[in-house]
């Protein structure tokens, strides 16, 4: 129906377009053609003003609206038959009604469009828009430089309220219309357009426009000041430079200030490397490799193997896994960091005023020092649901893990895992692999709630044939512990037992366990840092503008502790924004670039991610295509005993363009990283059909996945001239 309506639309604004012009309306609408004109217009108004008011201005109005090459000569002709008073009011209320009709026509004909075509390269401009369009457009209509039906009709793609565009129009071409209704009462003198407005007075007219700009810059000075009112500014700096928290963007960040020669600081409370390193991406991933290798030797027999049961420790397992953090750490460490140029002090680094930052070692032993700008790269922490009794029964999280379970010659007997996010999946998996019997209880629906459902049932697949048993929509609602002393925590008998109480459709079930694991997502750390005494605003995470600044623009946030990802590689990527902006940002500022944000989930098979799936294209209104290939009939994948999974690519309806890439299979973060250099630099499906991939390899699925959309999107009707011409080759 819209399509219709649009067609209509859009026929009627070419008719009239055309009609005016085979009329000659064009003649009308030109300095000698006004001239000529003149008399019969002001013979006009002596016998009927009012009327010819209402049909100037809806002559006005017409012109404006269809975008016609005439409206500084309908604003003359307003000055030379109204006067300057009441040719301003008609020149202006009409002007702005027709450029509000043209801004309406552009929204209705091409916003969707336009929008579903380039929305991802359009979200900075649509954001500025929705933030300061009103701004950004009573600055343009300030400058008649620019031309007004162009401002009309880009505006109408924007996303600016249609009250707003008619309000700060109707205020921003005042002082135009002003100027060239005063031309018009004066038009007997005026021998061409170019004569109206001179260089001095175009010259007047940029000022103006660009006064709003420098209006704002001396706005946001003011507003600076205003936040550090209460604050004394130092004299001097001890430092250029300190970051608070030595996790991915702690490192990234001081590394980047010290490779530019800044005098910066880093300060760590606990272990360097953060969650990453100590408790997260590289003990799990330890751990998962080792639980996947038990996992084959149970299955040999699919490579022709007789089947073992794999006869180890837990203890040696965990040890494993400290000796591969262990092993890394030097990486992350303070000796590595002060051959880098960074000063490291260990202790709770606070920060007091917006340049000074307060150190307390381990030993109680305090010292100050100031900066000029800071960073707060503090991370996150385990979310602990508020369960009643779960205190009593005890618990490991993610954090905790490590260590609790390395002190176990068996693995637990009996694991409960609350969560369905990627870090519950991974642990169960892994568990259940190393001899636990797992059941894993999510309260939503589904696991992995932020894939597509089909990743989700996969991946439940998955768990429930190693053995996990999967509860979801299952609340947990208490927990309850049974006799007195110490667990034993490994299924191996004790005096104590503990249970977990989930509800499920009203029906309540008591779940027996020996180790219960919280996974149920991640906090940011948020107390402690001086973040009250300042008033820097915090929801969930601290408040940030694109720039990654807090309330101060000195102080800035980066990582888990700024969101809105929790991921290591993206902690380095906003630290580079931080380091950057907080070294140079009085000559340039980066906004944060969040475009293209691949992650991955390590269960078996593992899923992986960048861009938009199915469902968050669909939630945000973005018109996609999906192509799709099953890596079951990959050569490599039959051949390592790996054929399942997909790619699945979105992309531009009838475009090569990528929206987004769901790739679940063997190694398929790994596989992931060709659709990220291709969407990070804007290559399409093509560029990766006419790329050479090693065989057999895995990469070939994703070649094959962009053969997929070829295939889908070949020109029939050429094919079918292509194969008349063959069989006329034929004779």
């Amino acid at each position: 129906m819209k399509n219709l309506q649009s067609i209509a639309l859009l026929a009627a604004a070419v008719l009239g377009v055309g009609a005016f012009f085979a009329l000659g309306g064009q003649r009308w609408l030109t300095l000698d053609g006004l001239k000529a004109g003149l008399d019969q217009f002001l013979a006009w108004k002596a016998a009927s003003p009012v009327l010819l008011g209402l049909a100037f201005g809806a002559v006005y109005v017409l012109v404006t609206a269809l975008s016609l090459p005439g409206a500084v000569i309908m604003t003359l002709a307003a000055g030379a038959v109204f006067g300057l008073f009441w040719g301003t009011v008609i020149a202006s209320f009409a002007s702005t009604l027709g450029a509000t009709l043209a801004f309406w026509s552009a929204r209705y004909l091409l916003r969707d469009w336009v929008q579903a075509r380039f929305g991802d390269r359009l979200k900075p401009i649509n954001d500025g828009m929705a933030r300061d369009g009103a701004f950004y457009l009573f600055t343009l209509r300030l400058v008649p430089v620019f031309p007004f039906f162009l401002i009309n009709l880009v505006m109408g793609l924007m996303p600016i309220r249609s009250l707003t565009f008619y309000g700060v129009s109707q205020v921003g071409m005042l002082a135009g219309t002003l100027v060239y209704v005063n031309a018009g009462t004066q038009l007997a003198q005026i021998t061409s357009l170019s004569g109206i407005v001179s260089p001095g007075v175009l010259l007047s007219f940029v000022l103006l426009g660009v006064f709003p700009l420098v209006a704002k810059a001396v706005l946001g000075w003011l507003a600076r000041r205003r936040v550090y009112a209460r604050w004394t500014r130092p004299q001097r700096y001890d430092r250029n430079l300190i970051v608070i928290g030595a996790g991915a963007a702690g490192l990234v960040t001081a590394y980047i200030g010290a490779a530019v020669k800044a005098k910066v600081t880093l300060v760590e409370a606990h272990k360097m490397g953060g969650d990453c390193l100590n408790y997260g991406c590289v003990p799990s991933k330890a751990l998962i490799k080792t639980a996947k290798l038990a996992s084959a030797m149970r299955h040999a027999d699919r490579y022709g193997l007789a089947p073992a049961t794999p006869q180890f420790s837990f203890r040696q397992v965990m040890a494993r896994v400290h000796d591969v953090v262990r092993a890394i750490a030097p990486h992350d460490s303070v000796e590595r960091y002060e051959s880098l140029g960074v000063e490291v002090l260990q202790g709770y680094g606070r920060v007091v005023d917006p340049w000074t930052v307060e150190i307390e070692a381990a030993d109680g032993t305090r010292q100050r020092l100031t900066t000029r700008s800071i960073v707060i790269a503090a991370g996150a922490r385990p979310m602990v649901p508020p369960l009643p009794g779960l205190d009593d029964v005890g618990y490991v999280t993610s954090d905790t893990l490590w260590d609790r379970f390395g002190q176990l010659d068996a693995a637990p007997g009996r694991v409960v895992v609350l969560g369905g996010g990627p870090i519950g999946c991974e642990l169960a998996q892994a568990l259940v692999r190393l001899g636990s019997a797992v059941t894993q209880v999510e309260m939503g629906p589904r696991l992995m709630p932020r894939e597509d459902a089909e990743v989700s049932d996969m991946v439940r697949a998955a768990l429930a044939h190693d053995g996990v048993e999967v509860l979801t929509s299952h609340k947990a609602v208490r927990c309850e512990r049974e006799g007195q002393g110490e667990e034993q925590g490994d299924g191996q008998g004790g005096a104590v037992r503990k249970w977990i109480i989930v509800e499920h459709n009203g029906v309540e079930r008591r779940i027996e366990f020996d180790a219960l694991v919280c996974a149920v997502g991640r906090v940011a750390r948020l107390q402690g840092y001086g973040l009250e005494a300042l008033g820097i605003p915090v929801d969930r995470t601290v408040v940030t503008n694109e720039y990654l600044e807090t309330l101060y623009p000195n102080i800035y946030a980066a990582g888990d502790v700024a969101g809105p990802y929790q991921f290591t590689h993206t902690a380095a990527h906003q630290a580079w924004y931080a380091a950057v902006n907080a070294l140079f940002g009085q000559f340039k500022r980066f906004k944060a670039d969040y475009s293209v944000i691949p992650w991955a989930t390590f269960v078996d098979p593992e899923v992986a991610r960048v861009g938009l799936n199915e469902q968050e294209a669909r939630d945000k209104g973005v018109a996609f295509e999906v192509t799709r290939y099953g890596i079951d009939d990959l050569d490599r994948a039959i051949a390592d005993g790996t054929a399942y999974g997909f790619v699945k690519v979105l992309t531009v309806p009838g475009k090569d363009r990528i929206l987004g890439v769901t790739i679940v299979g063997e190694h398929a973060a790994d596989l992931l990283a060709e659709f990220v250099l291709a969407m990070k630099h804007g290559l399409g499906l093509n560029k990766i059909v006419g790329t050479i991939h090693t065989y057999p390899t895995l990469a070939e699925a994703n070649k094959y996945a962009a053969g997929e959309w070829k295939r889908a999107h070949a020109p029939q009707q050429l094919l079918a001239w292509v194969k008349r011409y063959h069989a006329w080759r034929r004779g």
